[in-house]
């Protein structure tokens, strides 16, 4: 018989990229008493990962845990960016409820709609949470009308739309139910949770039922699937069945070894755990997102919707450059290919061909974030390896029509950049659906139709046309007929065409021809892109050139040289520069772009083949 677990709420926390869930999250902890008094705290402490810290982003889904009022609240923080949504979709299966956090100034964003369409979908109910109510340009009314209207956009039923709004401010660690008024803790948020969030039920005496949610992996201990037990009890050294909802004939027998629950920060070991407790079980090796633990005597898979497929490809390889192998300390294509391989324990929007060539994979993700984080976490490890632009993936309908990615774009920009905006984006095959005024007049706000090809490469230029005040979000928006050609970059390379070490001299008569990548003293190769020319052709510049000294000129003439500083690129900035026909080198300690043809006469070649 099912019953309710009154002493433990599992609540999700969804919303916008930077609305102040992660820091929303840091307060609950604090104002429950996780910390000691004394205790040395890190701002933004759920965001573990290096690359999360300096980019600000949540981009794997984190669980804690606090007690309120003895009750047990199960806290997920979520990611915001579009990228990582196939995070957001697994987890709310192990939620009674969600906060959705919306900022007071931004208002409901494209992403607040994507999160928000799960939650209404799995019939969850809500607390909107309208956080920076304290920041000055706060418009908390205005913003109250406008998620109630993406309630009514997405069909919620009425109960969802009759949810409590909360106020807060997560930086001063307060809350509100009124947005006249400023509050002096988190409690009405903690109070809300309890009156509104229901609490788990499950039949306690059935068979066991653990749906596995998410994955982490440890190196000492594999893999670790973390989910809810939906029915009945789990406990360390019962013999359970892995089976899966997708996969009929998939059963595998298998020991719990070691049980965890969450508590604060910490996993704490338990010897069982019953329904509604979200669990951490270790030392199954083949568990994987989507998975039912069950009793071996009622293996009842738990239905577990398919995560969205990626829509962007890159082809990962070994770096063949004549500097190959110098700078990196995984460089075979066994690294590479264990590497990318293991990046799927705990990626379940990731997935990764074997090609024809033996030495090159093709990984495909969600967008170029996605694919940009894992480079990133690679080249830290040590990684040395090169990768070629992003490409989208096309489907055909049933009439054989090729189909590709769309995405609706929102972009705020001040109101003197629209015109440059527009203008880009309708050469890169984006439609105007919608454009309106937002901030007293000031910016403009517009919502486009574009094919994720056009924005592959757009966001520097945008940062530029908009003299970097623009905002740029976009959510994914299904497939739709192939929009034509796009033509990504209007100018072309500067390439070297012979090895050494760039010379002062060499530089400056080339910087005549365009913007630098480089600066003196660093090693080139034949092939290699040093930077961007002012015209539309690609042009080979010898970058090692240096001065024939004759009794009449001193080589101290030299110094007087002035060289522009380079433009040095970021690793988004090097993906989205390079074409078709360019790699882009990463190792830990440099990025190089290069022609996938070093050899100027075979380019050229293969550029009249075509």
């Amino acid at each position: 018989m099912k019953q309710k677990r009154e002493n433990i709420r599992n609540v999700a926390i969804i919303a916008h990229e930077d609305h102040g869930k992660t820091t929303l999250v840091d307060e609950l902890l604090k104002q429950s008493g996780v910390f000691r008094e004394n205790q040395e705290i890190a701002e933004r402490v759920m965001d573990s990962n290096d690359i999360e810290r300096e980019r600000g982003i949540t981009i794997l889904s984190k669980n804690t845990a606090v007690m309120y009022k003895n009750t047990k609240i199960n806290i997920i923080d979520t990611p915001g960016h579009a990228d990582f949504g196939g995070e957001v979709e697994r987890v709310l299966k192990m939620v009674n409820g969600v906060i959705l956090v919306v900022d007071a100034f931004e208002g409901a964003m494209p992403q607040t709609k994507f999160v928000l369409r799960k939650a209404l979908e799995l019939k969850l109910p809500v607390i909107v949470c309208i956080n920076k109510i304290d920041r000055p340009e706060a418009r908390p009314d205005e913003v109250v009308d406008e998620v109630l209207e993406l309630f009514l956009e997405l069909d919620a039923d009425d109960a969802q739309l009759d949810c409590p709004f909360v106020f807060a401010s997560a930086k001063a660690g307060t809350a509100s139910m009124d947005a006249e008024e400023q509050g002096t803790d988190m409690e009405p948020l903690f109070e809300t949770i309890l009156d509104y969030i229901p609490a788990p039920e499950g039949d306690p005496d059935a068979g066991t039922q653990v749906l596995i949610s998410t994955i982490d992996y440890n190196e000492y201990v594999g893999r670790i699937g973390v989910g809810k037990v939906d029915n009945g009890t789990i406990r360390v050294n019962q013999d359970v069945v892995i089976c899966n909802h997708h996969e009929a004939d998939k059963q595998i027998k298998v020991k719990v070894s070691k049980l965890y629950e969450f508590d604060g920060l910490n996993k704490v070991e338990v010897k069982e755990a019953s329904i509604g407790a979200i669990v951490a079980i270790s030392g199954i090796s083949d568990i994987h997102i989507g998975d039912t633990l069950c009793s071996p005597d009622n293996v009842v898979p738990i239905p577990f919707q398919k995560i969205s497929e990626p829509t962007i490809a890159m082809q990962f390889m070994v770096n063949d450059s004549p500097l190959a192998g110098q700078e990196g300390k995984f460089v075979t294509s066994r690294h590479l290919r264990d590497r990318l391989f293991r990046e799927l324990n705990t990626d379940v929007s990731l997935r990764v061909e074997e090609t024809d060539a033996a030495d090159c994979f093709k990984v495909s993700g969600r967008g170029e974030l996605h694919l940009s984080v894992l480079i990133e976490n690679m080249r830290r490890e040590g990684f040395e390896f090169a990768v070629s632009k992003a490409e989208v993936l096309y489907h055909h309908d049933e009439n054989g029509k090729l189909l590709e990615p769309m995405e609706l774009a929102y972009i705020d920009v001040p109101n003197e950049y629209s015109g440059a905006v527009i203008e880009k984006l309708g050469q890169r095959k984006g439609e105007l659906r919608n454009m309106g005024s937002i901030s007293g007049g000031t910016y403009t706000r517009l919502e486009f139709s574009i094919p994720s090809r056009g924005l592959i490469g757009y966001r520097g230029e945008f940062m530029t046309d908009t003299k970097g005040n623009g905002i740029l979000n976009t959510v994914f928006d299904g497939y739709g007929p192939y929009k034509g050609d796009i033509q990504y970059r209007k100018l072309g390379s500067l390439i070297a065409f012979e090895a050494g070490e760039a010379i002062t001299y060499g530089l400056y008569n080339a910087q005549e021809r365009g913007t630098l990548f480089i600066g003196p003293g660093e090693k080139v190769y034949s092939g290699m892109v040093v930077g961007q020319t002012g015209r539309s052709e690609d042009i080979e510049i010898n970058v090692c050139k240096k001065k024939q000294l004759t009794n009449t000129r001193s080589s101290s003439a030299d110094e007087a040289l002035r060289l522009t500083p380079p433009k040095v690129l970021s690793l988004e900035q090097a993906l989205d520069f390079i074409e078709t026909d360019e790699l882009l080198e990463v190792t830990p300690t440099s990025l190089r772009i290069r022609k996938k043809i070093l050899d100027p006469t075979m380019r050229k070649r293969a550029a009249m083949k075509k």
